[in-house]
């Protein structure tokens, strides 16, 4: 029997940021999107601004309160910019949600059905961790992005030349939540979407001279939608965690991960745009071929860039992490490309927390 819920893929992730159209030249001149949608004033949008950034198959949607009364207005002060919403695509979303909340989620939103020039479009949402919410989402029916938003207008934000870095869909999106409440959550995906727990990390695999977190990943049963989950653990200091906790101001999606086919092409291409990346010592490199064995790229070239490398028993993956993406020492993105590994990284988590720990400590916050 078919589940009702039946989750096809992330559709789009929706951010609310300090200032859209600003944020939506940032995304678009460092990480190569291409802003291809607005609702705003001119297009009925009365309390908000939004902007829908596309690269490969990742949508990003960028939204800013243009009203003191907005009711997410509250929230940017509390979390800076940050994710709110993680929508995913579905076949039928009165049916996913009735399951969901059959199954013990908390609505966001009932279902609604929207209709204009541009068809039928039906979305809902439910609540997850702090005040993240999942959106259930059929635009089988619809055709553009959403409703109120019309193409970009170039006298509103000028379409530009925009040049791709490569980045080809999300690949996995992480979330830190307080500590003791990681298995609660995972036991959340699990019950109501049906996820699987793929791998647990403790603190003896996640730690450092300073700190330790616990991480669980959880997905759904084609693979394609990957949750990893952390808390902290108690260490000697305040993990990375305990610092995203307290800027954010509670749980909330930490980094998100997309998945590029050419990682040293994606990597040169956003340095150049000033994207800012975390860097490990040189010493990582000089290790790194026993550690990992043969692989087909130059190691001098992933050094130079910093990037990391990882293997597990279907093949390695290459990955790197930017720094924050706001003044706030909260969301980030990892650039990751998969030579058939399905892990995480777990030979790099060492190498990787230390470097967060140097900026931790430049910020008077370890």
């Amino acid at each position: 029997m078919l589940d009702p819920l039946d989750l096809k893929r992330i559709d789009h992730i929706r951010m609310f940021v300090g200032n859209a159209r600003q944020s939506a030249y940032f995304y678009r001149n460092a990480f190569g999107f291409q802003v291809t949608d607005y609702a705003g004033l001119e297009t009925g949008s009365r309390q908000e601004a939004a902007y829908v950034l596309r690269q490969g198959k990742i949508t990003l949607v960028l939204v800013s309160p243009i009203t003191p009364d907005h009711p997410e207005s509250s929230r940017l002060v509390r979390h800076g910019d940050g994710v709110r919403t993680i929508a995913l695509e579905v076949a039928d979303v009165q049916a996913a949600y009735d399951a969901a909340l059959a199954r013990g989620a908390e609505s966001a939103s009932p279902p609604q059905t929207i209709e204009d020039q541009g068809g039928v479009y039906i979305t809902a949402e439910i609540k997850a961790y702090g005040d993240t919410t999942h959106a259930f989402v059929d635009r089988s029916r619809y055709k553009g992005f959403a409703p109120s938003f019309k193409p970009l207008d170039p006298d509103r934000y000028s379409a530009g030349t925009f040049h791709p870095v490569g980045l080809a869909a999300i690949d996995h999106i992480v979330a830190n939540v307080e500590e003791g409440r990681m298995s609660e959550w995972v036991n959340f995906y699990s019950k109501v979407l049906g996820f699987s727990t793929l791998v647990s990390f403790d603190d003896k695999d996640i730690s450092t001279e300073h700190s330790a977190l616990m991480s669980k990943v959880v997905a759904d049963g084609k693979g394609r939608i990957k949750f990893p989950i952390n808390e902290p653990a108690k260490g000697r200091r305040r993990s990375q965690i305990d610092e995203f906790l307290d800027f954010y101001g509670g749980p909330g999606v930490q980094h998100i991960a997309l998945a590029t086919g050419d990682i040293i092409a994606s990597v040169r291409a956003m340095a150049a745009n000033d994207v800012s990346f975390l860097r490990v010592p040189s010493t990582y490199y000089e290790m790194l071929p026993e550690r990992v064995g043969s692989i087909k790229e130059d190691i001098a070239e992933l050094a130079e860039l910093g990037i990391l490398v990882d293997r597990d028993e279907e093949g390695y993956l290459l990955q790197i992490f930017t720094k924050p993406v706001a003044d706030r020492p909260t969301l980030f993105f990892e650039i990751i490309q998969r030579r058939g590994a399905r892990s995480f990284g777990k030979g790099n988590f060492k190498a990787l927390f230390e470097a967060i720990e140097r900026e931790q400590s430049r910020r008077g916050t370890l």
